[in-house]
């Protein structure tokens, strides 16, 4: 299973709880709080952690897509 990370950046409201959660996945924007993306497809280790950071986000602005590989035979 692959996570794939897409944040919202204009309903951000730079809580800097992400980073807190999962900093090698979400980054604080120094110029408005706001949250750059480290890393769109986070490593399956990272998954809780990114999953929680997506439910603490008070904006709801972490979505998460999470996408099984087909198996090919």
């Amino acid at each position: 299973m692959t996570t794939e990370v897409e944040v919202d950046r204009s309903r951000c409201v730079a809580s800097g709880n992400r980073v807190a959660i999962a900093p090698t996945v979400f980054d604080q924007s120094e110029d408005d709080g706001t949250v750059p993306l480290l890393d769109a497809t986070p490593p399956e280790h990272e998954r809780e952690r990114v999953r929680e950071a997506s439910l603490v986000c008070p904006a709801a602005a972490i979505v998460l897509h999470e996408h099984t590989s087909a198996r090919r035979e």
